[in-house]
């Protein structure tokens, strides 16, 4: 709709109308193949001449459309903009039907296609600015969208709270006594205790926890994301246990197999400087660095 010179491509994925979810209206076909002719229908409202692709993509919805040329000519665009506008009006028409039936009202559907009453029933001045206003109340996303996992919170902050956390959970219980599993003696190394998000949360002061609720996931993004410290399971924060971990796969190639082992050593050891028994591994074994001379 942005020109006339406008071609298009589109690969359909989740199953949104114009204005919420998609709701689905013949039984006979799949969900995907109902959507996808929905998406088609779209393109030829619009005047397009539609064509249907399969992408060679490792994906289970691989079909796209491209549109590529017009079906009118130039001079029909204003007609076929106000075609749009019925249309897209039509589809609005049908979100509130579905919302009335769900509470018990009736209301003759609209779904189908171009509705003559619709546009009959529109505001005269909603028609007439059909080439400026293409949907009234239409909210688009920020140019840039913003990242909210707890990946661009500061390396500081992260740092501070991942410490007081590890803290918590070692000073939660008695020291719990871990055999060292690598060499078989009866050295102990502290597991710490493991307390829900919930217990967590409630000893980390308000300022954190507010810096923590604008991120998608919170807390548990955060831990999760330090996961070289942490282990949550079922809601519950643990200290992980490198010595549980499992060896990797020793089918790689050998080729591939010195390849991660050059990998190795890009990050310093957590437990190594923070842990009160240093890491429960010995250097050789860790995957992260005892020291800054292991780093490569």
């Amino acid at each position: 709709r942005s020109s006339y010179s406008c071609c298009y491509f589109v690969l359909p994925c989740c199953f949104f109308d114009f204005h919420g979810k998609y709701s689905r209206r013949q039984s006979k076909k799949t969900q995907y193949r109902e959507y996808l002719d929905f998406v088609a229908q779209v393109g030829f409202v619009c005047g397009f001449h539609v064509e249907e692709d399969c992408l060679r993509i490792p994906s289970t919805k691989r079909v796209s459309f491209i549109g590529k040329s017009r079906s009118y000519p130039p001079a029909e665009h204003a007609l076929i903009d106000k075609q749009i506008t019925q249309f897209i009006n039509s589809r609005r028409t049908c979100a509130v039907a579905t919302c009335d039936r769900r509470v018990g009202f009736k209301r003759k559907d609209h779904c189908d296609g171009l509705c003559e009453e619709v546009a009959s029933e529109l505001p005269e001045d909603e028609t007439e600015t059909a080439g400026t206003i293409w949907m009234p109340g239409f909210q688009p996303r920020e140019k840039v969208e913003q990242i909210r996992n707890c990946a661009s919170l500061p390396r500081d902050f992260v740092d501070e709270v991942v410490l007081n956390v590890a803290n918590l959970l070692l000073n939660a219980a008695p020291l719990k006594s871990c055999s060292d599993m690598q060499g078989g003696n009866t050295n102990t190394w502290n597991q710490g205790e493991s307390l829900s998000l919930r217990e967590v949360a409630e000893h980390l002061n308000k300022e954190t926890l507010k810096k923590l609720k604008s991120e998608y996931g919170g807390l548990q993004t955060l831990l999760k994301n330090n996961h070289q410290v942490f282990e949550v399971l079922n809601g519950r924060v643990h200290i992980r246990d490198w010595r549980k971990e499992k060896p990797p796969s020793k089918t790689k190639p050998e080729v591939k197999r010195r390849l991660s082992a050059e990998a190795f050593k890009t990050r310093l050891c957590w437990f190594f400087i923070h842990h009160p028994d240093g890491c429960s591994l010995p250097s050789e074994a860790c995957p992260y660095a005892h020291g800054t001379e292991e780093l490569r």
